[in-house]
């Protein structure tokens, strides 16, 4: 069975308010750590849809939903969320939406997914195996500098280049198809400065074609409108994220939509009595020292929470 600590489940349940008979929304079930919990804190006629992507996490979720009628799960992205909630007749009517963003445990763990470059397995990555392409397909035949792009914009490696360079060449001899040739090579084109620190040479790499495979980063600017948008006034968005890339997409979607809209010009309304779309609360949340030592890869986590604001009386 797969093993998943959920990261900053305590946090998620009270940044969401979970409680009562209110209907949430979990766009990332996983192995449902954080589904769990709030099914531990919804009232008995409370509901809660669970979305992912991932045929594996749809099947833990299918046993859940068996064992308890307050909770449902969907296959589908998160980007998908807004016609998922059209069809359970949610639209408008969510109390809470949560996002978990990035790879988990058992995605990681098992080499037949090809997401670490710890355990050797097929250069795959995608979160859903039926759908779209493995990452060794477009490596194999992406441009040197195709490659390099997604390596700088979405793995801020600084060897890009380097790295880039390196694929071309070696793949004009033998195709990559082993997560253990990619960091293999990925070590060999970094400095030998630079290749013994505290982080793996491939992690960053990994993590960009990671990305690119599954166009995460489109996925999140895309969800984030649609879950804005499902909420009912005063329901809850809680985003966890653990690179950068995410980070920055969401506080700025919180940061913008944190402003108060301007009205009419010749129409006597204050603009101190329009409310922004929503507004952020308390400062973001991180794990503390206790966790951090039960979980390492709960270390770059960060809780942002907000609430749509109510119409004003």
């Amino acid at each position: 069975m797969d093993v998943h600590l959920p990261v900053l489940t305590a946090a998620v349940v009270k940044g969401l308010a979970v409680s009562g008979d209110d209907a949430y929304m979990d766009c990332t079930f996983g192995r449902g750590g954080h589904a769990r919990a709030m099914l531990d804190a919804l009232g008995a006629n409370g509901r809660l849809l669970g979305l992912d992507r991932d045929p594996q996490a749809v099947h833990a979720g299918r046993a859940l939903e068996e064992h308890d009628a307050r909770f449902s799960i969907e296959h589908t992205s998160f980007d998908g969320l807004e016609a998922a909630a059209k069809r359970r007749a949610l639209h408008g009517e969510l109390a809470g939406v949560f996002f978990d963003l990035g790879v988990s445990s058992p995605q990681l763990d098992d080499a037949e997914r090809g997401f670490s470059f710890t355990r050797d397995g097929p250069l795959d990555m995608r979160m859903d195996p039926a759908s779209g392409q493995p990452v060794a397909a477009w490596l194999n035949t992406a441009s040197g500098a195709d490659i390099a792009r997604v390596l700088k914009e979405l793995g801020e490696e600084r060897y890009a280049r380097r790295i880039a360079s390196r694929i071309v060449e070696v793949r004009s001899i033998k195709p990559l198809v082993r997560t253990f040739e990619l960091a293999d090579l990925v070590s060999s084109a970094y400095p030998a400065r630079d290749r013994y620190g505290p982080r793996h040479p491939a992690t960053r790499t990994f993590q960009a074609l990671r990305i690119h495979a599954n166009d995460e980063l489109t996925k999140i600017s895309v969800a984030l409108p649609q879950a804005l948008r499902c909420l009912a006034p005063g329901g809850r968005l809680a985003v966890i994220t653990f690179h950068s890339l995410e980070d920055r997409i969401v506080k700025r979607f919180l940061r913008d939509h944190s402003r108060p809209e301007q009205g009419p010009r010749r129409l006597p309304v204050p603009n101190a009595h329009l409310l922004a779309p929503i507004a952020s609360l308390a400062r973001p949340v991180r794990p503390g020292e206790a966790e951090i030592a039960a979980n390492p890869r709960s270390r770059s986590a960060t809780l942002r929470v907000a609430v749509k604001q109510r119409c004003p009386a």
